[in-house]
């Protein structure tokens, strides 16, 4: 079942404490909501999941009794030029150091090359020896930063007793997809542990709604920010993000990738506005600030 987190680290690594915890009685709904969809027990001995949100797509993963990155965007406020001409990149800063957000970190997905996924300073900072898993085509630009263990995600994996299966995306539609080149998105199952969909860089489009169809994720990972390049929208926006919610009723949908680059078109306000006038309350849709994190206990039997 869903449960607020307490606010404590993980012993010995996993997710950093949290600046705000998720919590209160709507939390507590979403909690009884998605109970009966988890399996019992848990591949590691019952430790929780707990997703936790960086910043931007950036999120710190406790699964399994693994510690999984993905996407490590960790430079300073305004490391990056702009997007839209309104203010350099990052708009914020991290929520903790970097030695927190990485402590405990035994496995890294990288989505796709763009420097808010994947910036110098992750390349700097990340252990050389990591495991690291990544979209085809990308491997070679990720062992030339000096990393010794990347593997491209083809289709099927499994590490340490996690199954990933890489998924299709779209990194927008028409003329734009050739700027932002291929993203990849991936599902996420282990054993006892809830299945988690992370979209990635995508708008919503078929590819999307397939997946979602066939395989009814607990817990989908939206980018949900509405960024357009040039005009043309290359993540999801509110409208998307609902879309993805009225599809899968029976699945928490994680809105992340918000309020940190400036060619943005969505807060977490406008986000939350526009769901509650569809009628999707929050135990369906979470907008987790940076540093939140959600926590995800398997019953005891």
């Amino acid at each position: 079942m869903l449960a607020p987190s307490n606010g404590v680290g993980v012993k010995g690594g996993g997710v950093s404490q949290p600046s705000r915890v998720i919590s209160g009685l709507d939390f507590a709904a979403a909690c009884a909501r998605i109970a009966a969809m988890v399996k019992a027990g848990s591949g590691k001995g019952g430790h929780p999941m707990k997703l936790q949100l960086i910043r931007n797509a950036t999120l710190k993963l406790d699964y399994a009794g693994h510690t999984v990155l993905i996407d490590p965007f960790l430079g300073p406020k305004d490391s990056l030029p702009s997007f839209a001409g309104r203010a350099p990149n990052p708009l914020v800063g991290l929520p903790f150091d970097t030695d927190t957000i990485l402590a405990g970190v035994e496995l890294v997905i990288i989505s796709h090359l763009h420097e808010d996924h994947f910036d110098d300073t992750a390349k700097h900072r990340l252990p050389k020896g990591l495991p690291i898993f990544c979209q085809p085509g990308d491997e070679e630009a990720i062992r030339g930063a000096g990393f010794r263990d990347v593997t491209p995600l083809l289709g099927k994996a499994q590490w340490q007793g996690l199954k990933l299966t890489r998924r299709d995306g779209s990194h927008g539609l028409g003329p734009v997809v050739q700027d932002m080149g291929p993203v990849m998105g991936f599902s996420l199952e282990a054993k006892g542990e809830p299945t988690v969909y992370w979209a990635g860089d995508t708008v919503l489009y078929p590819a999307i709604e397939k997946t979602i169809h066939d395989t009814k994720p607990d817990v989908i990972v939206t980018h949900s920010c509405g960024a357009r390049w040039d005009g043309a929208l290359i993540v999801m926006d509110a409208a998307q993000t609902i879309a993805v919610c009225e599809a899968s009723k029976t699945s928490i949908v994680v809105a992340t990738h918000m309020e940190a680059l400036d060619h943005a078109t969505v807060s977490r306000g406008d986000l939350r506005a526009a769901a509650s006038a569809h009628g999707i309350a929050l135990p369906r849709l979470l907008i987790p600030d940076d540093g939140d994190v959600l926590t995800l206990i398997p019953p005891v039997v």
